[in-house]
């Protein structure tokens, strides 16, 4: 039993097919037959049902396949712990950020991160906090920013800033500043069920969806802060913003913003990793770059202020 013939099986079981498992891995047919076989042997399992076509995985084989999949990822964490120790920082990393976070993070800090890092290759991409969760938690992701805390036991949290919410409203306000019992919420748009920014709203407003007033006869749910905010100002509805999103506003809209007054509601952001991630520089200079350039755009966070829980 070797480490090849992982690579053999993993390659099998993707492709069901012998010769292009081969050619993936550099070797010819023959060899990947035998070597595939030579472990069966050695397990005395069929990992595959070669009756089937394309070629299947067996039962049994399902299951080896996945602690394969597991002892892989472990000899690739050795590896990139190896490079670390001998300061050699190469390979690829990937980044999921949610969608209320990454217009507002990611043209910030993604050149110079890179930049730091010129053997790395990157690739960075939006997903919800669900998809996010299931990918770092099946080690198909890397890095994860979200909004925290998700109380996983799989994942490790690197707490990066916190961010108040402000309330939008189309009719606009003399007012300086709102507590939150004084939202009126019949006129309240909100991003749709699948992100985690909704949950909170819904947390700070106290109000559960089905019983908040209809508008007109029909409902809206937004797919993204850039979607919600044009139909905000088409007709003439009021939401909640993340703080940054806030000051990305036109100067015409900054008037119809207002602040909470204390508790401020807040959201915090933070970097998710599975518990066994081993790349500790990259994720430290990560997160310097993210509180280098977002720190100085925000308001302190005060004790008494509130928390909102993402999901």
């Amino acid at each position: 039993m070797n480490i090849q013939q992982f690579k053999y099986i993993l390659a099998l079981a993707e492709s069901k097919h012998f010769e292009r498992a081969a050619e993936s891995c550099f070797i010819s047919q023959s060899t990947l037959s035998t070597m595939i076989s030579k472990f069966e042997d050695e397990l005395g399992i069929q990992i595959f049902d070669r009756k089937k076509k394309p070629i299947a995985l067996s039962i049994e084989g399902e299951a080896i396949l996945e602690q394969i999949k597991k002892i892989n990822k472990e000899i690739d964490s050795l590896t990139v712990l190896t490079q670390e120790i001998k300061g050699e920082v190469k390979g690829t990393l990937s980044i999921s950020v949610i969608p209320t976070i990454a217009p507002y993070v990611i043209p910030l800090v993604l050149r110079s991160f890179s930049q730091k890092l010129p053997k790395l290759e990157l690739s960075v991409r939006e997903q919800t906090t669900e998809e996010i969760i299931r990918l770092v938690k099946s080690r198909q992701l890397d890095i994860g920013i979200v909004s925290t805390p998700l109380h996983e036991k799989e994942l490790v949290e690197h707490h990066l800033y916190n961010e108040p919410f402000v309330y939008y409203t189309e009719m606009g306000s003399i007012q300086k500043t709102i507590k939150t019992n004084q939202l009126e919420t019949k006129n309240l748009c909100l991003l749709e069920e699948r992100h985690c920014m909704r949950a909170q709203a819904l947390e700070l407003c106290n109000i559960q969806l089905k019983k908040r007033n209809k508008i007109e006869n029909f409902k809206y749910s937004a797919g993204s802060i850039d979607s919600l905010m044009k139909f905000v100002l088409a007709n003439k509805m009021d939401t909640l913003l993340p703080y940054l999103a806030a000051i990305d506003l036109p100067a015409t809209e900054q008037n119809k913003i207002v602040q909470f007054a204390a508790p401020v509601p807040y959201r915090s952001i933070g970097i998710v990793v599975h518990k066994h991630f081993v790349r500790k520089q990259i994720l430290s200079i990560l997160k310097q770059e993210i509180k280098a350039k977002i720190d100085p755009k925000l308001p302190s966070i005060g004790r008494k202020d509130k928390q909102l829980q993402p999901i």
